[in-house]
Protein backbone atom coordinates (compact mmCIF):
# COMPACT_ATOMS: atom_id res chain seq x y z
CA UNK A 1 0.00 0.00 0.00
CA UNK A 2 2.84 2.34 0.66
CA UNK A 3 4.34 1.86 -2.52
CA UNK A 4 0.98 2.04 -4.53
CA UNK A 5 0.76 5.59 -2.57
CA UNK A 6 4.26 6.79 -3.36
CA UNK A 7 3.41 5.88 -7.12
CA UNK A 8 0.04 7.96 -6.90
CA UNK A 9 2.09 11.08 -5.09
CA UNK A 10 4.45 10.82 -7.68
CA UNK A 11 2.28 11.08 -10.44
CA UNK A 12 0.32 14.00 -8.72
CA UNK A 13 3.48 16.19 -8.46
CA UNK A 14 4.26 15.30 -12.22
CA UNK A 15 0.79 16.44 -13.28
CA UNK A 16 1.25 19.65 -10.66
CA UNK A 17 3.96 21.24 -13.33
CA UNK A 18 3.41 23.07 -16.41
CA UNK A 19 3.38 21.35 -19.89
CA UNK A 20 4.94 22.67 -22.95
CA UNK A 21 1.90 24.02 -24.40
CA UNK A 22 1.35 26.09 -21.03
CA UNK A 23 4.66 27.42 -21.16
CA UNK A 24 4.74 28.63 -24.57
CA UNK A 25 1.29 30.42 -24.14
CA UNK A 26 2.28 32.18 -20.42
CA UNK A 27 5.06 33.16 -22.61
CA UNK A 28 3.16 34.39 -25.61
CA UNK A 29 0.75 37.11 -22.81
CA UNK A 30 3.83 37.97 -21.60
CA UNK A 31 5.42 39.08 -25.14
CA UNK A 32 1.64 40.77 -25.47
CA UNK A 33 1.68 42.95 -22.53
CA UNK A 34 5.14 43.66 -22.94
CA UNK A 35 4.56 45.27 -26.49
CA UNK A 36 1.11 46.46 -24.96
CA UNK A 37 3.36 48.45 -21.93
CA UNK A 38 6.25 49.47 -24.45
CA UNK A 39 4.72 52.42 -26.47
CA UNK A 40 4.35 54.36 -23.07
CA UNK A 41 7.70 53.15 -21.98
CA UNK A 42 8.95 54.82 -24.82
CA UNK A 43 6.60 57.93 -24.57
CA UNK A 44 7.96 58.41 -21.16
CA UNK A 45 11.46 58.65 -21.87
CA UNK A 46 10.65 60.83 -24.92
CA UNK A 47 8.85 63.14 -22.49
CA UNK A 48 12.07 62.69 -20.16
CA UNK A 49 14.37 63.64 -23.08
CA UNK A 50 12.33 66.62 -23.92
CA UNK A 51 12.41 67.78 -20.35
CA UNK A 52 15.84 67.56 -20.09
CA UNK A 53 16.13 69.84 -22.94
CA UNK A 54 14.34 72.02 -22.08
CA UNK A 55 15.93 72.13 -19.02
CA UNK A 56 19.14 72.94 -21.06
CA UNK A 57 17.57 75.45 -23.11
CA UNK A 58 16.66 77.12 -19.57
CA UNK A 59 20.28 77.10 -18.33
CA UNK A 60 21.61 78.50 -21.66
CA UNK A 61 18.90 81.41 -21.34
CA UNK A 62 19.99 82.17 -18.03
CA UNK A 63 23.54 82.69 -18.18
CA UNK A 64 22.62 84.90 -21.52
CA UNK A 65 21.02 87.00 -19.29
CA UNK A 66 24.07 86.89 -17.05
CA UNK A 67 26.13 87.80 -19.68
CA UNK A 68 23.86 90.81 -20.75
CA UNK A 69 23.97 91.50 -16.47
CA UNK A 70 28.06 91.76 -16.65
CA UNK A 71 28.56 93.17 -20.28
CA UNK A 72 25.34 95.19 -20.94
CA UNK A 73 24.39 93.36 -24.34
CA UNK A 74 23.83 89.88 -25.22
CA UNK A 75 27.01 87.83 -26.85
CA UNK A 76 27.60 88.59 -30.22
CA UNK A 77 26.69 85.44 -32.77
CA UNK A 78 30.30 86.33 -34.23
CA UNK A 79 32.63 88.12 -35.19
CA UNK A 80 32.35 89.24 -38.85
CA UNK A 81 33.13 92.46 -41.12
CA UNK A 82 29.86 93.96 -42.66
CA UNK A 83 31.84 93.35 -46.31
CA UNK A 84 32.09 89.94 -48.25
CA UNK A 85 35.63 87.64 -47.01
CA UNK A 86 37.56 85.44 -48.70
CA UNK A 87 37.97 82.22 -46.51
CA UNK A 88 41.07 79.86 -46.09
CA UNK A 89 41.67 76.01 -45.13
CA UNK A 90 43.11 77.32 -42.43
CA UNK A 91 40.06 79.13 -40.35
CA UNK A 92 42.68 81.49 -39.56
CA UNK A 93 40.75 84.83 -41.04
CA UNK A 94 40.13 87.63 -38.97
CA UNK A 95 37.18 89.27 -38.58
CA UNK A 96 35.80 85.75 -39.68
CA UNK A 97 37.02 82.77 -38.05
CA UNK A 98 36.51 83.77 -34.31
CA UNK A 99 34.90 81.75 -31.68
CA UNK A 100 30.70 81.78 -31.62
CA UNK A 101 28.44 83.28 -28.73
CA UNK A 102 28.83 79.84 -26.86
CA UNK A 103 32.42 80.22 -25.90
CA UNK A 104 31.00 83.57 -24.61
CA UNK A 105 28.75 81.77 -22.57
CA UNK A 106 31.18 79.20 -21.07
CA UNK A 107 31.96 80.79 -17.73
CA UNK A 108 28.32 81.81 -17.01
CA UNK A 109 27.21 77.80 -17.43
CA UNK A 110 30.44 76.40 -14.64
CA UNK A 111 32.71 75.98 -17.45
CA UNK A 112 35.25 78.79 -16.17
CA UNK A 113 37.99 76.37 -16.44
CA UNK A 114 37.57 75.64 -20.43
CA UNK A 115 36.70 79.39 -21.24
CA UNK A 116 40.22 80.15 -19.78
CA UNK A 117 41.66 77.98 -22.80
CA UNK A 118 39.48 80.28 -25.21
CA UNK A 119 40.83 83.46 -26.67
CA UNK A 120 37.65 84.89 -28.02
CA UNK A 121 39.13 87.22 -30.04
CA UNK A 122 41.90 84.77 -31.75
CA UNK A 123 40.74 82.52 -34.41
CA UNK A 124 39.46 79.31 -33.91
CA UNK A 125 41.89 77.71 -36.32
CA UNK A 126 44.64 78.33 -33.81
CA UNK A 127 43.39 76.59 -30.52
CA UNK A 128 44.24 73.10 -29.71
CA UNK A 129 41.63 70.12 -30.94
CA UNK A 130 41.34 69.25 -27.28
CA UNK A 131 39.93 72.55 -26.54
CA UNK A 132 37.53 72.58 -29.77
CA UNK A 133 36.53 68.94 -29.26
CA UNK A 134 35.10 69.76 -25.73
CA UNK A 135 31.41 68.92 -26.42
CA UNK A 136 29.56 70.25 -23.42
CA UNK A 137 26.55 68.76 -21.94
CA UNK A 138 24.56 71.64 -21.59
CA UNK A 139 24.65 72.22 -25.53
CA UNK A 140 23.22 68.78 -26.14
CA UNK A 141 19.58 67.55 -26.57
CA UNK A 142 19.53 63.75 -24.78
CA UNK A 143 17.68 62.98 -28.38
CA UNK A 144 20.59 63.86 -30.51
CA UNK A 145 23.41 63.36 -29.05
CA UNK A 146 25.42 62.64 -26.18
CA UNK A 147 28.96 64.34 -25.16
CA UNK A 148 30.35 61.38 -26.35
CA UNK A 149 28.53 61.50 -29.78
CA UNK A 150 29.04 64.99 -30.52
CA UNK A 151 32.28 65.99 -32.20
CA UNK A 152 32.29 66.57 -35.83
CA UNK A 153 35.91 65.43 -37.94
CA UNK A 154 37.51 67.48 -39.91
CA UNK A 155 36.23 67.40 -43.48
CA UNK A 156 35.62 68.82 -46.82
CA UNK A 157 32.14 70.26 -47.62
CA UNK A 158 30.42 72.16 -50.30
CA UNK A 159 29.18 75.49 -49.03
CA UNK A 160 26.49 77.29 -51.10
CA UNK A 161 25.49 80.85 -49.79
CA UNK A 162 21.93 82.02 -49.44
CA UNK A 163 22.36 84.34 -51.89
CA UNK A 164 22.17 81.19 -54.39
CA UNK A 165 25.92 81.99 -55.61
CA UNK A 166 28.43 79.52 -56.49
CA UNK A 167 28.96 76.73 -54.36
CA UNK A 168 32.54 76.58 -52.90
CA UNK A 169 34.15 73.33 -51.53
CA UNK A 170 35.99 74.34 -48.29
CA UNK A 171 37.72 72.23 -45.79
CA UNK A 172 36.20 72.82 -42.42
CA UNK A 173 38.33 71.90 -39.51
CA UNK A 174 36.71 69.57 -36.83
CA UNK A 175 35.13 70.55 -33.49
CA UNK A 176 32.25 69.85 -31.35
CA UNK A 177 28.77 70.38 -32.20
CA UNK A 178 25.27 71.81 -30.39
CA UNK A 179 22.07 70.98 -30.33
CA UNK A 180 20.52 74.83 -29.69
CA UNK A 181 21.36 77.59 -31.80
CA UNK A 182 21.16 81.77 -31.39
CA UNK A 183 17.91 83.16 -32.88
CA UNK A 184 19.51 85.96 -35.89
CA UNK A 185 16.29 87.10 -37.27
CA UNK A 186 14.15 86.73 -40.21
CA UNK A 187 15.11 87.23 -43.81
CA UNK A 188 13.83 91.11 -43.82
CA UNK A 189 17.43 92.40 -44.09
CA UNK A 190 17.84 90.44 -47.69
CA UNK A 191 19.96 87.20 -48.93
CA UNK A 192 21.17 88.64 -52.24
CA UNK A 193 24.88 88.75 -52.18
CA UNK A 194 25.03 92.36 -50.99
CA UNK A 195 26.88 93.74 -47.59
CA UNK A 196 23.13 94.61 -46.38
CA UNK A 197 22.09 90.87 -45.92
CA UNK A 198 21.22 89.08 -42.58
CA UNK A 199 24.28 87.38 -42.12
CA UNK A 200 26.86 90.21 -41.96
CA UNK A 201 27.74 92.09 -38.98
CA UNK A 202 25.19 94.06 -37.50
CA UNK A 203 22.48 93.16 -39.79
CA UNK A 204 21.00 90.51 -38.07
CA UNK A 205 17.13 91.64 -36.82
CA UNK A 206 17.26 88.43 -33.77
CA UNK A 207 18.84 89.32 -30.51
CA UNK A 208 22.10 87.19 -30.45
CA UNK A 209 23.61 88.73 -34.04
CA UNK A 210 26.65 88.61 -36.17
CA UNK A 211 28.76 91.61 -35.02
CA UNK A 212 31.83 94.12 -36.55
CA UNK A 213 34.63 94.04 -34.49
CA UNK A 214 36.37 96.93 -33.42
CA UNK A 215 39.25 97.12 -35.67
CA UNK A 216 39.72 96.07 -38.85
CA UNK A 217 40.48 93.15 -41.28
CA UNK A 218 43.62 92.61 -39.89
CA UNK A 219 43.68 94.02 -36.36
CA UNK A 220 40.57 93.59 -34.44
CA UNK A 221 40.18 94.92 -30.75
CA UNK A 222 38.71 93.19 -27.72
CA UNK A 223 35.29 94.43 -28.19
CA UNK A 224 32.29 94.59 -30.84
CA UNK A 225 30.11 97.37 -32.19
CA UNK A 226 26.73 95.73 -32.92
CA UNK A 227 25.77 95.55 -29.43
CA UNK A 228 21.84 94.15 -28.50
CA UNK A 229 20.47 95.30 -25.32
CA UNK A 230 17.30 94.15 -23.96
CA UNK A 231 16.11 98.06 -24.56
CA UNK A 232 16.78 96.60 -28.51
CA UNK A 233 14.05 93.98 -27.89
CA UNK A 234 11.72 96.78 -28.81
CA UNK A 235 8.71 94.08 -29.45
CA UNK A 236 9.20 92.70 -26.47
CA UNK A 237 11.20 89.97 -24.41
CA UNK A 238 8.17 87.24 -24.18
CA UNK A 239 7.59 88.02 -28.25
CA UNK A 240 11.24 87.16 -29.20
CA UNK A 241 13.20 84.28 -29.68
CA UNK A 242 16.86 83.80 -27.74
CA UNK A 243 17.32 80.47 -28.52
CA UNK A 244 15.71 77.96 -30.46
CA UNK A 245 16.88 74.11 -32.15
CA UNK A 246 18.26 73.76 -35.05
CA UNK A 247 16.87 71.43 -38.23
CA UNK A 248 19.45 68.94 -39.20
CA UNK A 249 18.42 66.29 -41.43
CA UNK A 250 19.15 62.68 -41.21
CA UNK A 251 21.87 62.51 -43.27
CA UNK A 252 23.72 65.79 -41.94
CA UNK A 253 24.66 64.77 -38.45
CA UNK A 254 28.08 66.07 -37.67
CA UNK A 255 28.45 67.63 -40.91
CA UNK A 256 29.10 71.38 -41.72
CA UNK A 257 26.94 73.62 -42.19
CA UNK A 258 24.24 72.00 -41.09
CA UNK A 259 25.96 70.27 -37.75
CA UNK A 260 29.42 71.02 -37.83
CA UNK A 261 31.75 72.73 -35.34
CA UNK A 262 30.16 75.35 -33.22
CA UNK A 263 32.53 77.46 -32.13
CA UNK A 264 33.59 78.20 -35.38
CA UNK A 265 32.43 81.27 -36.20
CA UNK A 266 32.86 81.18 -40.08
CA UNK A 267 29.63 78.79 -40.60
CA UNK A 268 26.82 80.85 -39.02
CA UNK A 269 24.39 77.65 -39.37
CA UNK A 270 26.02 75.44 -37.06
CA UNK A 271 25.56 77.95 -34.40
CA UNK A 272 22.52 80.49 -34.91
CA UNK A 273 19.31 80.20 -37.07
CA UNK A 274 16.82 82.43 -38.81
CA UNK A 275 12.97 81.99 -39.45
CA UNK A 276 9.73 83.54 -41.03
CA UNK A 277 8.63 83.60 -44.84
CA UNK A 278 10.44 81.98 -46.61
CA UNK A 279 12.15 79.89 -43.84
CA UNK A 280 9.55 77.48 -42.29
CA UNK A 281 10.34 75.64 -39.42
CA UNK A 282 10.85 71.60 -40.20
CA UNK A 283 8.26 69.49 -39.33
CA UNK A 284 10.93 66.49 -38.61
CA UNK A 285 14.36 65.93 -40.21
CA UNK A 286 13.09 64.99 -43.29
CA UNK A 287 10.92 67.66 -44.40
CA UNK A 288 11.62 68.47 -47.77
CA UNK A 289 10.38 72.41 -47.16
CA UNK A 290 13.22 73.00 -44.93
CA UNK A 291 16.41 74.53 -45.50
CA UNK A 292 19.62 75.21 -43.78
CA UNK A 293 18.83 78.10 -42.23
CA UNK A 294 15.23 76.76 -40.69
CA UNK A 295 14.54 75.60 -37.27
CA UNK A 296 13.86 72.05 -36.59
CA UNK A 297 14.11 69.53 -33.77
CA UNK A 298 13.87 65.85 -33.32
CA UNK A 299 10.68 65.58 -30.63
CA UNK A 300 7.44 64.61 -32.03
CA UNK A 301 5.63 67.67 -33.01
CA UNK A 302 7.33 70.38 -31.61
CA UNK A 303 10.56 72.64 -31.65
CA UNK A 304 11.21 74.03 -28.02
CA UNK A 305 12.68 77.74 -27.66
CA UNK A 306 14.00 80.02 -25.18
CA UNK A 307 12.28 83.19 -25.24
CA UNK A 308 14.44 86.53 -24.61
CA UNK A 309 12.09 86.97 -21.04
CA UNK A 310 14.35 83.83 -20.31
CA UNK A 311 11.15 81.62 -20.61
CA UNK A 312 11.12 78.04 -22.26
CA UNK A 313 8.24 77.20 -24.77
CA UNK A 314 7.63 73.90 -26.96
CA UNK A 315 6.21 75.41 -30.19
CA UNK A 316 4.55 73.50 -32.85
CA UNK A 317 5.63 72.91 -36.10
CA UNK A 318 2.55 74.02 -37.93
CA UNK A 319 3.29 77.54 -36.69
CA UNK A 320 2.66 80.23 -39.39
CA UNK A 321 5.79 81.26 -40.83
CA UNK A 322 4.52 84.82 -40.89
CA UNK A 323 3.96 84.40 -36.67
CA UNK A 324 7.17 82.56 -36.70
CA UNK A 325 9.21 85.96 -38.64
CA UNK A 326 7.49 88.22 -35.60
CA UNK A 327 8.91 85.92 -32.74
CA UNK A 328 12.43 85.84 -34.70
CA UNK A 329 12.63 89.77 -35.63
CA UNK A 330 13.22 91.71 -32.48
CA UNK A 331 12.02 94.93 -33.42
CA UNK A 332 9.31 94.88 -36.59
CA UNK A 333 7.01 96.46 -34.18
CA UNK A 334 4.42 93.30 -34.41
CA UNK A 335 4.22 91.76 -30.92
CA UNK A 336 2.16 88.47 -31.46
CA UNK A 337 0.90 87.79 -27.77
CA UNK A 338 0.05 84.50 -27.03
CA UNK A 339 1.03 81.92 -29.64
Amino acid sequence: MKRIAGVHRQRAEYRSGFTLIEFLVVIAIIGILVALTLPAVQQARSAARRMQCANNLKQIALAAHSFHDTYGAFPPARLILDTPRTPNDTATRIAMDEPSWLVRLLPFLEQSALHERWDEYSVYGIHPASVRNQAISVFLCPERHSPMSAVAPDKTVRITSPCGCPVEVQFAPGGAVVDYVANHGDLSPGALGRPTDFYWGGKGTGVIISSRPVGDATVIGRDWLDKISMSAVSDGSSNSFLIGEPHVPRDKDLTTPFNGPAYYGRHLTNFSRIGGPGVPMAYSPDDPRAGLYSFGSSHNGVIQFALADGSVRSVSTSLSTHILGHLANRNDAQAVGEF
